[in-house]
């Protein structure tokens, strides 16, 4: 699994997630923990949706239309977001190959 994902995963949420081995483990602790926030600090778990950058709109859109739990939902639509944002953070640094003489 990418050790990147789970740093950014750890970092936004709060939480160590490094002994998580597979998808599918980090997948359940992240619902886990999210269905505690969405029962026991709702103000905290918008702040780290906020701070991800999950999308409001397409939130409930899927809240709406999923017969899954909440907290599945969410996980699955931070572990999205984290992974778009690792992919757009490698696409620009493989474009950052500027020799030090062209910079300025």
């Amino acid at each position: 699994m990418n050790s990147a994902i789970v740093d950014e995963l750890s970092n936004s949420l709060e939480i160590d997630l490094h002994e998580k081995r597979s998808l599918e483990e980090l997948r359940s602790a992240l619902t886990h923990h999210i269905n505690y926030l969405i029962t026991h600090d709702y103000g905290k778990l918008m702040h780290i949706l906020y701070r991800v950058d999950v999308s409001e709109k397409i939130l409930k859109a899927n809240l709406q239309d999923q017969e899954r739990d909440a907290g599945s939902i969410i996980a699955d639509m931070i572990l999205e977001r984290q992974l778009q944002k690792i992919e757009t953070k490698r696409q620009f640094r493989s474009k950052d190959d500027i020799p030090d003489d062209e910079k300025w």
